[in-house]
């Protein structure tokens, strides 16, 4: 065998023509420099991007989150796959002392606010003498709480306490579990979230039992003084920073730089209490009478939407409020007030379904704080489904059917007999 590099002829025709059927994978392997018949290394210019649907190359910047209407292409689908770059650690051995943190967690997860209130943990850490360590005390489930990656060096989390579980509505308890904390680690700062999940009531709670007055709705916050925001936000009120904060949200940057070890801290006593709070469980409220700044589930309708009497048959079968674009407030479908964006009303929602809602700029702003984004459209292209975290690429009409039929079912509690039939459309999730 001769060392003498030699040229391919097929594989170069191959390169040269995109509607090849082996294009791709020829691409695939070709992907790498190459040596030249020269000798020289040389690089596929080809390998970048992808072709669209349009038959224009595109180059994709968003770690291959679409490949045009056939889905993900083999180069976006190795690019996903792809594993995401670990992020440096940081390790405390032995804290000289702690910085508390009591998150919310709304739902199981860690929300903005939370992440917000890490950030300002870690930053009066720095500002103190001696190596400090953020304790995040969690109370009750987490389902996708990433403690590691926004900040928490140290962590409690219990689920449950002296056999009562930590769910709805039991300060008694939280507030034994916080005395506890006090007792052993003895936090130079208590930071709560001042937020009507349970942040503000539990850190109220606690000042009192310490005795201490807290700065509530503190904004700006270092170790000597502290902002707070008063009279209906209209005023600023300075004062030397307490040792029991309730913060309000976009107080601090979150941690994204870095990632911490989140070692779990076993409390070795907790008080007993007696409880003479019972939660009789959330008050059923109508969906349509709530705000859509204080609505946690929101189902959004625009231009794409055809038949109004079933999208509001669907909101009211699944206990969702009721939004809009724009557009169909224009247009005399929905009412002003329903206007979700810019020009409307910012949401904050856990989930906001946008049904044939195509994402211009000043509704995808108005969303921009949701939690969960669920897209239904026949555009897989558009703005909304690129900012999604679920789209569902088909007719709005026959998936609202499908949602319509699968709420019926499971309120009545029968199990579906079989799938629904598969429409012509091509459906799928990206």
């Amino acid at each position: 065998m001769t060392d003498i590099p030699r040229r391919d002829p097929r594989t170069e025709w191959i390169l040269r023509n995109r509607l090849h059927p082996q294009y791709d994978e020829v691409v695939a392997a070709n992907s790498g420099p190459v040596r030249g018949p020269t000798g020289l290394l040389r690089w596929n210019p080809h390998a970048v991007g992808f072709v669209g649907p349009n038959g224009i190359k595109r180059i994709d910047r968003s770690a291959g989150l679409t490949g045009g209407a056939g889905g993900l292409s083999s180069r976006a689908k190795r690019r996903s796959a792809q594993v995401e770059v670990e992020l440096p650690l940081h390790r405390i051995e032995q804290p000289d002392f702690y910085v508390a943190v009591v998150v919310d967690l709304a739902g199981g997860r860690l929300s903005g606010h939370d992440k917000d209130i890490l950030g300002q943990a870690h930053q009066l850490v720095k500002a103190m003498e001696g190596e400090g360590a953020v304790v995040a005390i969690a109370l009750g489930e987490a389902r996708e709480a990433t403690f590691d990656t926004a900040g928490a060096d140290r962590l409690v989390h219990l689920t449950e306490v002296h056999g009562q579980p930590l769910t709805g509505y039991c300060p008694e308890q939280k507030l034994a579990v916080l005395e506890a904390v006090e007792s052993e680690l003895a936090p130079r700062y208590w930071l709560f979230p001042d937020s009507v999940h349970g942040g503000a009531d539990i850190g109220s709670r606690l000042a009192a039992r310490l005795g201490e007055r807290p700065a509530v709705h503190a904004w700006q916050v270092d170790a000597e003084h502290t902002v707070c925001r008063g009279g209906s936000q209209l005023t600023d009120w300075h004062r030397p920073t307490a040792r029991v904060m309730l913060l309000a949200e976009e107080c601090a940057l979150p941690i994204d730089e870095t990632r911490h070890e989140a070692k779990s801290i076993e409390l070795s006593s907790i008080p007993r209490v007696t409880p003479q709070i019972e939660d009789l469980g959330q008050v059923e409220v109508d969906p349509s009478k709530i705000a859509l700044a204080e609505a946690e589930f929101i189902l959004s309708a625009g231009n794409g939407v055809r038949d109004w009497h079933q999208f509001h048959t669907v909101a009211t079968a699944l206990g969702a409020t009721e939004g809009a674009s724009r557009v169909a407030v224009d247009d005399g479908n929905m009412p002003r007030f329903r206007q979700v964006g810019a020009t409307g009303t910012w949401v904050t929602a856990r989930v906001y379904v946008a049904v044939g809602i195509s994402g211009a700029i000043q509704h995808m702003q108005g969303i921009g704080r949701c939690d969960k984004v669920v897209a239904i459209n026949l555009d897989d292209g558009c703005d909304m489904t690129k900012r999604a975290d679920l789209s569902v690429i088909g007719d709005s009409q026959g998936i609202l059917a499908e949602l319509l039929r699968l709420a019926e079912a499971r309120q009545s509690g029968t199990e579906s007999e079989s799938p629904a039939e598969s429409t012509e459309e091509e459906r799928h999730v990206a």
